[in-house]
């Protein structure tokens, strides 16, 4: 995902298919997006195609907070909030691709 996003942007292709594994490995994909730098857009990406591909089909959210100095911008899987998610205006969707 970091290469689709770093050369594509927003016209990013979907990411790879996750191996046939059940469900409850998740845990596992959650332990390697810690262990791995990332950006809170990559891993809502990358959790957003182990959900589909386990019939769970959600959004991913891009939001942004504060006018200028305090400025930051934030992504999550929709159901799945990451931080304070509260303070965040929502400026766009992802569906899964």
């Amino acid at each position: 995902m970091r290469a689709e996003l770093g050369t594509k942007g927003l016209e990013y292709s979907a990411a790879p298919k996750p191996p046939d594994l059940p469900p409850r490995a998740g845990r596992g994909v959650l332990a390697v997006l810690r262990r791995e730098p990332s950006t809170c857009l990559e891993r809502a990406l990358v959790l957003q195609r182990w959900h589909e591909a386990h019939g769970n089909v959600r959004d991913v959210v891009v939001a942004v907070k504060g006018p200028t100095l305090d400025f930051s911008a934030h992504a999550w899987l929709d159901g799945e909030p990451d931080g304070e998610v509260g303070a965040y205006a929502e400026l766009l969707r992802l569906p899964p691709r």
